[in-house]
């Protein structure tokens, strides 16, 4: 009995160190990566909005922060995010039939330079894109704009994430 457990405690261990470290993430980061930086994102958008750089930026740091055991630092980090804000469009998508929007969308686009200090094979520049739709007869203020922005901000800077770190 004694050595069937330790067979089977064997064969466990065994079978879970052979796997390797596993991330629910989804991340791959190579053990040798330990800090992380996010650069300030410009807002080179035609339609300016306050403070949007600022919490696209928060954004991204949170979400690498939460997913990772990166620590977050100001310079010299091993993993680099920079770039800018390059599309903030508010356009109608439908209309009724009195020539009036049934439905607006708001489109944010970012550019995104990433670099890996330690592999610079997964460096790469791209541009992220993504939008929420709301009613023609309502503004973009209050609840409308923070649900837009966090939809929008959860999406980009995921998309952000699997491309620089779980390569998808």
């Amino acid at each position: 009995m004694l050595k069937t457990k330790h067979i089977f405690l064997l064969l466990l261990t065994t079978t879970f160190f052979a796997c390797g470290p596993y991330s629910f993430t989804g991340a791959s980061i190579a053990s040798n990566v330990k800090t992380f930086q996010v650069n300030y994102f410009q807002n080179n958008a035609i339609l300016v909005e306050p403070g949007l750089n600022r919490d696209f930026t928060i954004a991204l740091q949170d979400l690498i922060t939460n997913q990772t055991n990166l620590s977050l630092v100001n310079s010299n980090a091993d993993l680099i995010y920079e770039g800018e804000i390059i599309e903030y469009r508010i356009s109608p998508t439908t209309a009724t039939s009195e020539n009036t929007a049934a439905q607006n969308r708001l489109t944010i686009g970012v550019n995104v330079r990433f670099f890996n200090k330690k592999n610079e094979e997964d460096d790469f520049e791209q541009r992220f894109s993504f939008y929420y739709d709301y009613g023609g007869s309502e503004q973009l203020t209050g609840t409308i704009k923070t649900t837009a922005f966090e939809e929008i901000f959860e999406r980009l800077t995921q998309d952000i994430f699997n491309a620089s770190l779980a390569k998808w």
